[in-house]
């Protein structure tokens, strides 16, 4: 097979099997060494008691494919589903993908245009369509406050609750080996993974190109002393491939 990925060594740093099964029909030889793993709030309490009352709000804003899936997830073991009139945005494509497949026919009234990443997302707001207005924003433990503190500076009250919490997956032994065999490029979906990458890696993934979802972990990447060879633009999955074999042409 010939093309701009086909024997290139593609470490995937989450589970991923949508990119995994569009890597191996290119011929890229990937590889899957998960560092992170999504896990549910210490205290659910806060998280269901917002979900059960979805309707005493105007937005629901959602700032990761993450948070759509715990969301999501949650409301079907609570028997809850999405309140007419409440309306949906979304941090960037590839979260508002995951909105389309968790609630088929929904509309996601804001979405940025090119920015996809935190500030670009409280921009998208008209000032007058969130004054006033209560806001359910669903985000990981880790999640910075850039979102809510934008939000409510525009005058909406806004909850902030976590949906779910990010934590080290025991990857590192296959991270090791992976490594050890040779690694043209390491794919990251969140700066959570970079960090995890950083403390299993050391010195030995300083070298190891990166591909990112989005500029924030992008950033990260840098941080971490990665150079970033691709970033994903839209934050997809065709994005990412498409912005990879650019960067191998």
């Amino acid at each position: 097979m010939s093309g701009p990925l086909a024997g290139r060594r593609v470490l995937v740093t989450r589970r991923w099997p949508e990119l995994m099964a569009a890597l191996a029909s290119l011929g890229a030889l990937a590889s899957e060494a998960p560092l992170i793993e999504l896990r549910p709030p210490s205290d659910r309490r806060p998280l269901d008691e917002a979900l059960r009352g979805l309707a005493r709000y105007e937005w629901l804003v959602f700032t990761s494919a993450n948070a759509v899936e715990a969301v999501s997830t949650r409301m079907a073991a609570l028997g809850v589903g999405l309140p007419a009139g409440l309306s949906l945005a979304s941090v960037g494509p590839g979260t508002t993908l995951a909105v389309h497949a968790a609630w088929p026919g929904a509309r996601v009234s804001v979405e940025p245009a090119g920015h996809f990443r935190a500030a670009g997302l409280v921009a998208a707001f008209d000032s007058a369509a969130v004054h006033g207005r209560r806001i359910l924003l669903p985000v990981s433990d880790r999640a910075a406050e850039t979102v809510s503190r934008g939000l409510a500076e525009r005058g909406a009250v806004v909850d902030r609750v976590v949906a779910y919490r990010t934590v080290s997956a025991d990857g590192g032994q296959s991270l090791a080996e992976t490594l050890r065999g040779g690694v043209d490029v390491a794919v990251f979906a969140s700066p959570s993974a970079v960090e995890a990458f950083a403390a299993f890696a050391g010195e030995d993934g300083r070298g190891v190109p990166a591909a990112v979802i989005g500029p924030t972990t992008a950033e990260a990447a840098r941080a971490a002393g990665l150079t970033v060879l691709a970033i994903a633009q839209p934050a997809t999955v065709e994005g990412l491939l498409t912005a990879l074999a650019q960067a191998w042409r």
